[in-house]
């Protein structure tokens, strides 16, 4: 059997231990069972700013993956989410190799040379990804990286050899270096934009995203100065912009929010003597950043760090709207998590398979939208860094949105998000804890009830959460949720209420159910992936209106998100 098949076997009977011993953990931590009230207000009649769909962004460290079996299948279900309006980013896209997937790796074998140092391009594996992406009506966001083997400056070896688990190996590797000819680097750019305007039709590839690199601020990704990142940079633009020149370009994906990295970049792109041009700064459509939180393992449970990821999307945005030339600009942070290393497994991230993750993501996209209002940017997106992982074991703890073809509680906040539209509208809860405090202390003392509500046409969505840092037993809260300000002449509506919770939405109760089998066998598959769908809580039912408002009261267990709709 292949080693990490192996590892993971072994990491999934490990994790069926924490787990149970994380449940008794909870157990002792649940000191009272009785219910706490939370009281949540909407106004519908006070719209506080779009609800701009910023979950729309996917990606993944391993591009080959989009055409296997479940990954073909899950963008599918992602491209379902917001009609020919998702994006999927993926690393790898220009590395030298056969297309063999690893952890942390991918190839396409674009760019080679003859004995003579001329280019050879082969587009063959490349287009198949991105033809995998436009089947199922997901576009392109396009990383320009990394770097061939023929043009690399870099030693052997050109691959890596990281593993998870192993507490050795490392991703630097050849690939990670500037190039010999910063001009081969330019028109290899120039050739692969107008082979897909070519191949896709210019108007579809000018909805695409094309940004160089990632996170070259760290030595992981790029062994080169921060100047000469900016050539890299600039060049790759220029080639991109020489093959269509109203293409979306930016950058430059960061690890963090970037620092003095950020500062220079910014300056440079701004400002700065553009590398391959010679004119003063270099096209910008969009920043991008990424933002990630800290879990921890203490006193035999999990411990995730939302202040830490809230604390760094507070200063990437703080960095981008210093610069009046790029204040107003676009902002993606481009890999948005709770943890670092979606290939990485341990203790520390039990939470990835359980309704932690999904409470994680209600709370924090909220204070993306209050982080953005507050700094007064342009928040476009905030990409999901999750996918899956083509032939591992049920639920082996990556940080995937779906298991084996199964979508594991986390995918289903997406699709409460893709359910709403239209304007934010006031919401206050009784049981949030406040945007300073969060981002100070994170969830640690009471837990986080909140909301955040949108309106659209006749359409009121409101998502409501029960979220704590630590992955342990609580009371449940009974919420009182009044919403008023409804349109005028609205006497009854229809009430939807969604819910992901440890017996709705949850494919992972189910195959414990079963015993946690390493193989389910077909029906027990069958009931995993309609429990791994968004599930309803009640039947829909007719609500009273009167005088524009209205009452509903339920039970929010921990770790539970509720949406409710209504609908006139």
């Amino acid at each position: 059997m292949y080693p990490r098949t192996l590892f993971c076997l072994a990491f999934t009977v490990l994790g069926a231990r924490l787990f149970a011993a994380a449940a008794d953990t909870k157990a002792a931590y649940a000191t009272t069972t009785t219910p706490f009230p939370v009281g949540i207000h909407v106004n519908a009649g006070q719209p506080v700013g779009e609800m701009k769909p910023i979950w729309k962004f996917f990606g993944a460290d391993e591009p080959n993956y989009a055409y296997m079996k479940d990954g073909k299948k899950l963008l599918g279900e992602i491209g379902e989410l917001r009609s020919d309006d998702m994006y999927f980013r993926a690393h790898n896209l220009l590395n030298t190799g056969d297309g063999t997937p690893a952890y942390k790796w991918g190839s396409t074998n674009v760019y080679t040379e003859d004995t003579a140092g001329r280019p050879i391009y082969d587009w063959t594996i490349v287009d198949r990804i991105f033809d995998t992406y436009r089947a199922r009506g997901v576009h392109p966001y396009a990383q320009l990286g990394f770097m061939p083997e023929a043009m690399t400056t870099g030693p052997q070896p050109y691959q890596h050899a990281w593993r998870p688990g192993t507490g050795t190996g490392n991703i630097g590797a050849g690939w990670g270096y500037p190039p010999k000819d910063y001009n081969k680097w330019s028109e290899l750019a120039y050739q692969w934009v107008k082979h897909c305007v070519e191949r896709y039709g210019r108007a579809e590839v000018e909805k695409w995203y094309w940004e160089v690199w990632n996170e070259a601020n760290g030595a992981g990704y790029w062994h080169g100065t921060v100047e000469e990142f900016c050539k890299l940079h600039d060049y790759a633009v220029a080639g991109v912009l020489r093959a269509l020149p109203t293409a979306r370009v930016g950058g430059p994906d960061v690890a963090g929010a970037g620092g003095k990295f950020m500062e220079e970049f910014l300056a440079h792109v701004a400002r700065g003597k553009n590398y391959a041009t010679g004119e003063t700064g270099t096209k910008t459509d969009f920043v991008s950043f990424h933002a990630k939180g800290s879990p921890g393992f203490v006193d035999g449970h999990v411990r995730l760090g939302i202040a830490n990821q809230l604390r760094t999307a507070d200063a990437g945005f703080a960095l981008i709207a210093a610069v009046p030339e790029l204040k107003d600009k676009p902002i993606v942070i481009g890999e948005s998590d709770p943890d670092g290393c979606a290939a990485c497994q341990g203790p520390q991230l039990g939470y990835r398979n359980t309704t932690m993750f999904s409470s994680y993501q209600a709370a924090v996209f909220a204070r993306k939208y209050l982080l953005a209002d507050r700094r007064g940017v342009n928040l476009e997106g905030a990409l999901t860094w999750s996918f899956e992982f083509e032939d591992q074991p049920f639920f082996a703890g990556q940080r995937t949105v779906s298991s084996a073809g199964i979508d594991l509680p986390v995918f289903n906040i997406y699709r409460m998000f893709s359910k709403m539209g239209g304007q934010r509208v006031a919401t206050t809860s009784t049981g949030e804890v406040a945007l300073d405090a969060i981002m100070r202390d994170g969830v640690r003392g009471a837990p986080d009830v909140s909301a955040i509500s949108s309106l659209e046409g006749h359409k009121l969505c409101v998502m409501v959460w029960h979220y704590h840092d630590d992955d342990v037993a609580g009371p449940d809260a009974a919420v009182e949720l009044a919403l008023d300000h409804l349109p005028a002449g609205v006497a009854k509506a229809k009430l939807s209420h969604y819910r992901i919770d440890e017996t709705h939405s949850n494919s992972f109760t189910e195959w414990k159910k079963f015993g946690s089998p390493t193989s389910p066998n077909q029906a027990q598959y069958v009931v995993m992936e309609k429990a791994g769908k968004l599930a309803s809580l009640t039947e829909p039912a007719d609500v009273t209106v009167a005088n524009g408002a209205t009452t509903l009261k339920f039970m929010l267990p921990r770790q539970a998100v509720s949406l409710l709709v209504l609908e006139w």
